[in-house]
């Protein structure tokens, strides 16, 4: 009787209480989602209402790189996937991890390709349904950590840094950062504690902060530092790789847990069957098509870096490694304006 009256009171938080309590099993997810299939992703909403089928698709890229270069490579995909699902299809702009998983969190993002590592805090804070990763007929497309130094530098192995200026990428980052705080102590060199960890980002600016001598090394993507070298952008023979780890899934392609399943069944089909033209294959390292994948199974490994890092996939680690990631940010743009 007394919980009766108390949501009478007070109506929407004990609905919501009584909604989660509802939940036969959660797992690692959000509050706001449930996992009773234990697959370790959200359920589609049992409730009809909470289904979306949106006019305009919102599809967007991991900020790996430029986003604007990101635009122009998916244009041909998306001019596609707009006649696919006869809806119009928009590409969103993002230029961090977290307003990725802000946007699919807020339901302003319908699908798109998540980085490695934040692919995990998408799928647990933002109801993403990993699907696909870049591949082959035979295979999905994997990358390493890789460590990068300049060629006319005198650092040969990993225990040469100790001391010296390491990038990582962002906090939520696999190759960038979690991999290297799981790795790197069985090198020799423990991040934090042999070096000071500096964020740049992103791989690209890493990478380029190694060339430019602001860092004397910085842990990596292979695929965006390869990708650099058949841009352009930099050339590889500048560089000396003194570290590779074992592979991992690129990033994935995901969409958002509450589509309607018609709308969801359609998209996956649109991306199965979607084979690249010849200048997003030249752009992904030879991948031609969106390879099926399970993101139980396809990223345990990554799960397993981040358990031996000593991190999570929670809210509270996300908000952690955000609120770093912007103080560094900002602690470095002060020192450029001093």
């Amino acid at each position: 009787m007394r919980l009766v009256a108390l949501c009478f009171l007070a109506a929407a938080g004990c609905g919501s209480a009584l909604a989660q309590d509802a939940c036969g099993n959660r797992g690692e997810l959000d509050a706001l989602y449930c996992d009773e299939n234990r697959d370790l992703v959200a359920d589609t909403p049992k409730d009809p209402r909470k289904l979306k089928n949106p006019s305009t698709l919102v599809f967007t890229y991991t900020p790996v790189e430029d986003p604007a270069v990101y635009e122009n490579v998916f244009k041909p995909f998306t001019d596609y996937l707009s006649k696919c699902t006869a809806k119009r299809v928009v590409f969103y702009q993002v230029q961090s991890n977290a307003a990725e998983i802000e946007a699919m969190r807020s339901g302003r993002l319908h699908v798109g390709g998540f980085s490695t590592g934040p692919t995990n805090f998408a799928v647990n804070l933002a109801g993403a349904v990993p699907f696909a990763v870049k591949g082959t007929a035979k295979e999905f497309q994997g990358y390493n950590l890789i460590v990068i130094v300049k060629a006319s530098s005198p650092y040969q192995k990993m225990t040469d840094l100790k001391g010296k200026k390491l990038a990582h990428t962002a906090p939520s980052s696999n190759s960038g950062h979690l991999a290297p705080l799981a790795l790197f102590p069985k090198e020799g060199l423990t991040p934090d504690k042999d070096y000071k960890i500096i964020f740049s980002g992103k791989h690209d600016q890493s990478v380029m902060g190694v060339n430019s001598g602001d860092y004397d090394a910085g842990a990596v993507a292979s695929d965006v530092f390869h990708r650099m070298g058949e841009r352009g952008q930099i050339k590889e023979a500048d560089f000396r790789i003194i570290y590779r780890s074992q592979k991992f899934p690129t990033s994935s392609f995901a969409y958002a847990h509450d589509l309607d399943p018609k709308l969801a069944d359609k998209l996956l089909s649109c991306f199965y069957d979607y084979r690249f033209p010849p200048e997003m294959v030249k752009a992904f390292d030879g991948a031609d098509r969106f390879f099926p994948i399970n993101y139980q199974t396809t990223w345990e490994p990554v799960r397993a870096v981040a358990a031996g890092s000593g991190g999570g996939f929670d809210k509270a680690t996300y908000d952690k490694e955000t609120a770093k990631e912007k103080a560094d940010a900002e602690a470095k743009a002060k020192a450029k304006k001093g």
